[in-house]
């Protein structure tokens, strides 16, 4: 008897603390998306940040990476900044950079989780430009031509950066100074890019080169291999895409569409 009072003793011991670590957990998940509700920064919820610009239904993550000098930053309306994503301008916090914005990011980008966009003269991102996670942006580089002086006390060579609307930039990609990448331009991941790269094209390697373009005459060189995606059948309204998307797709100050779907439905 003494065995199956211990081993019952045991048995309840363990489904109580099995018990507390389910609760512990829950209340744990619980108020850790309450605080990345709370810590969110937007439009109408900046916390201590005043950045140039903030567009409406722009949010940046919270837990947020470095963000500095952000009066000279500025981020179109509808905007995701994932989490950890640094975002700064100049050297250091508190300095006067001047009337004009430093890093500009179009309305409708996607900034990946610990991705780095450090500017110190001009990084333009056009709208709808995506990334995936831990990407890096600079416009600035250390000099190393004198070879008695630490790299790091070099004089910096600063060169404005530009990545044009539309494009997607892949996982651990590298956007060097001088970079001016054109509209929908694929950059493959972890990939080093450095000056020019046309519109409609495919980048990929470090350094960068162009592994595919669209012409006009003949499309996508060397062809696509993969069959093109099916188009959305006709006739989906508005409000059937935001459901499927799961995003508000509105602009501000746009209606809802519901109105138009009604009068639609009547006269079906």
């Amino acid at each position: 008897m003494p065995i199956v009072r211990t081993l019952l003793s045991n048995r309840f011991a363990t489904a109580t603390r099995d018990r507390a670590r389910r609760t512990a957990g829950r209340a744990l998940h619980r108020g850790w998306k309450w605080l990345q509700d709370a810590g969110a920064v937007t439009n109408r919820n900046p916390g201590p940040y005043r950045f140039g610009e903030l567009g409406d239904g722009t949010k940046l993550a919270f837990p947020l990476g470095t963000v500095f000098n952000e009066q000279w930053v500025t981020i179109g309306p509808f905007s995701i900044i994932g989490e950890r994503v640094t975002i700064s301008a100049g050297f250091l916090p508190g300095l006067d950079l001047g009337p004009e914005p430093i890093v500009r990011i179009g309305g409708g980008c996607v900034i990946g989780r610990g991705s780095h966009i450090v500017g110190h003269q001009s990084i333009v991102l056009g709208d709808d430009v995506w990334t995936g996670p831990d990407v890096y942006i600079t416009d600035q580089a250390h000099e190393y031509r004198d070879t008695e002086l630490p790299i790091g006390k070099q004089w910096p060579r600063n060169e404005p950066v530009e990545i044009g609307a539309g494009s997607w930039i892949g996982t651990g990609a590298v956007i060097l100074p001088g970079a001016r990448i054109g509209r929908n331009v694929v950059v493959a991941a972890n990939s080093v890019v450095s000056g020019e790269v046309p519109d409609h094209a495919v980048v990929a390697g470090a350094p960068a080169r162009v592994v595919r373009r669209w012409d006009a005459a003949e499309g996508w060189q060397p062809p696509i291999r993969h069959d093109a995606p099916r188009p959305l059948p006709d006739g989906v309204t508005a409000e059937q895409l935001r459901a499927l998307v799961g995003w508000d797709l509105r602009i501000p100050g746009e209606d809802d569409g519901s109105a138009a779907d009604e009068q639609v439905a009547g006269e079906r």
